[in-house]
């Protein structure tokens, strides 16, 4: 099934069911909000799942028209938002950016920061940017919601607690990073609120694309209408989902509603290398931090800029039909008054 969360005038919006070709949407009597519905998901999801059936063989009267920009993040706001960083490939290339070698550890234990999770960014919503001069990057990603997962979970049973997958876009902000990280307590201003993709899944809308613990489908990402990436999300994730829930839990339980984020989607190039564009042949790539620092090991300086005001970025993963999975996020940067 499919979920999403419509604008109501609520803090935290108004749960919806939506059709599977994204057209359609009903709301769900009784339970008004996601996180509602997450903490008490073993009751309220068969009927959820009912109600999506009923929906997907048009025998709900009066069903609302599916709009995206209608729409908040399916959590507007959570109670843990862990962010990984899975595909390896990603953390040598900023690393490199930043003049620093990959340690062996990072091949074997996934890392993982806690962003603010207490207000997301709606997915057709600007980005605020205080300053171009911060560096603003988008970042594109998957994300899982749990239920309650209990502390000290082993990766082979954290599987289980997966209840819903969504695409996402961590706002980056550079030209902060370096700065925070240096002090050594990690970031805080250079990670702005993040976004969602309109609609939620279960993880049985992907078929065979979801084996349980990865997505093997291709993330889109454009910016103004140019491909800037669509890695495979299956491939080079050294980390998966179960194993990133269970890090998360080593020390503390997560409760339902928590979003664990799989990092920056990343596929090395057929040669072992970084990748190349999409032009060059490649499958380019889910951020500009990674395009700039390829141009800069190739040309010696980085050619593409940051995000400007004005700009559009869209992220999106479609079927093998064509189809919008989760509908898209797409944002244009506005200028924070």
């Amino acid at each position: 099934m499919k979920l999403a969360t419509l604008r109501d005038g609520s803090r935290d919006g108004r749960l919806i069911v939506v059709s599977r070709d994204l057209a359609h949407a009903a709301p769900v009597p009784q339970i008004k909000t996601l996180q509602e519905a997450l903490d008490d998901w073993d009751a309220v999801a068969p009927d959820l799942a009912l109600l999506s059936a009923q929906l997907n063989e048009g025998r709900i009267a009066g069903t609302l028209a599916f709009n995206p920009a209608d729409c908040l993040s399916p959590l507007p706001r959570a109670y843990q938002w862990a962010d990984g960083s899975a595909y390896v490939n990603h953390v040598e290339l900023v690393r490199r950016a930043r003049g620093a070698e990959l340690p062996p550890d990072f091949w074997t234990e996934p890392l993982i920061y806690q962003g603010g999770s207490d207000s997301f960014l709606a997915p057709c919503d600007p980005i605020p940017a205080a300053s171009e001069a911060h560096g603003i990057d988008f970042e594109a990603e998957l994300a899982v919601i749990t239920g309650d997962v209990p502390m000290g979970i082993a990766a082979e049973a954290a599987g289980e607690t997966i209840r819903l997958l969504m695409l996402a876009n961590d706002v980056s902000l550079r030209e902060l990073m370096p700065a925070e990280l240096l002090r050594g307590f990690g970031f805080f201003h250079s990670k702005p609120s993040s976004a969602f993709s309109p609609v939620a899944i279960t993880p049985d809308e992907l078929g065979a694309a979801w084996d349980g613990q990865r997505v093997h489908r291709p993330l889109l990402s454009s910016l103004n209408g140019q491909r800037i990436g669509q890695p495979l999300a299956g491939v080079d994730m050294v980390f998966s989902f179960p194993q990133l829930i269970a890090h998360a839990a080593k020390t503390r339980a997560l409760v339902a509603g928590s979003i664990v984020g799989s990092g920056t989607v990343s596929n090395r190039g057929a040669d072992g290398g970084f990748g190349a564009t999409i032009a060059d042949g490649g499958v380019g790539y889910s951020c500009l931090l990674e395009l700039r620092t390829l141009e800069a090991l190739r040309d010696g300086q980085p050619l593409t800029p940051y995000l400007k005001h004005g700009d559009t970025v869209r992220i999106e993963m479609i079927d093998d039909d064509g189809a919008s999975i989760f509908g898209a996020i797409e944002q244009v940067v506005q200028p924070f008054p």
